[in-house]
């Protein structure tokens, strides 16, 4: 686990958002503020709302209730702006299955104006960070999961953003490939970018993630770091801190009914 870098200033600031799906509230009234340097871990069970709060705040979809800004800009009304300070990655992300891992980089280097030998540089880097090499001449469309996933988190590397926004980043990758991705974070965290991700893997949590947030039907049902959450819950493991929370958010959701 790290020490939050309390002194810095929110890049991430969501002001009792909400999104309704028909008579649904996937997220309600949920207020989070997450500081520029640092690793924020979002878990929850499926449901919870962990993907539509990471869409709202990457500008994909709007709230329909409250205000997000990220380094100060609505993506609402900012959308370009804010697009630049993002990389946001998704399970449902694909990459296009006719050009290899460097053809593709190229191309959205391109898209995104990086001038052309930053833009070499900047490639040549992430093969060897994310260890791209072997594959990174195959055509995308016959790469494995892992292999799919760590050409994606290059993408989402490309533009140097300010906030890195990965959901699930390492959900049903293997060994190696989580290794690189992992590793991918902390390289973010150590020059100086802010990491949001979201995951169902209690260990990544514990490694990663200078704050954890629980989310519950919608809710942020309680944060904090590592340390905070054991000693509030009166637990030693982040697994059983989980539950309890989980367990003592069920029982309010009842006795309020």
């Amino acid at each position: 686990m790290n020490e939050a870098p309390t002194q810095q200033p929110p890049i991430v600031e969501a002001s009792g958002i909400g999104k309704r799906f028909g008579d649904h509230w996937a997220v309600r009234h949920l207020g989070l503020q997450i500081r520029q340097g640092e690793i924020y871990g979002l878990l929850g069970p499926n449901g919870a709302g962990k993907t539509t709060t990471l869409r709202m705040i990457a500008g994909l979809i709007e709230p329909d209730q409250g205000d997000v800004r990220v380094a100060g800009a609505d993506p609402r009304n900012n959308p370009m702006e804010v697009k630049k300070k993002i990389g946001f990655l998704t399970g449902t992300t694909g990459l296009y299955a006719r050009l290899t891992p460097i053809e593709l980089l190229t191309f959205f280097g391109k898209l995104q104006e990086i001038p052309k030998k930053t833009l070499k540089d900047r490639i040549d880097q992430l093969i060897e960070d994310l260890g791209l090499g072997e594959f990174c001449k195959q055509l995308c469309g016959t790469l494995s999961t892992g292999q799919t996933q760590r050409v994606s988190i290059a993408r989402t590397l490309l533009h140097n953003p300010q906030l890195l926004i990965l959901d699930e980043p390492t959900s049903g990758l293997d060994i190696i490939s989580a290794e690189f991705i992992l590793n991918a974070i902390r390289t973010a965290k150590s020059e100086g970018r802010t990491v949001l991700f979201s995951t169902h893997i209690l260990v990544e949590t514990e490694l990663l993630s200078d704050r954890i947030g629980i989310l519950h039907k919608g809710t942020l049902a309680k944060e904090g770091t590592l340390d905070v959450l054991l000693e509030e819950t009166g637990q030693t493991r982040l697994a059983d801190a989980f539950l309890k929370v989980i367990e003592e958010s069920q029982q309010h959701e009842r006795q309020g009914a």
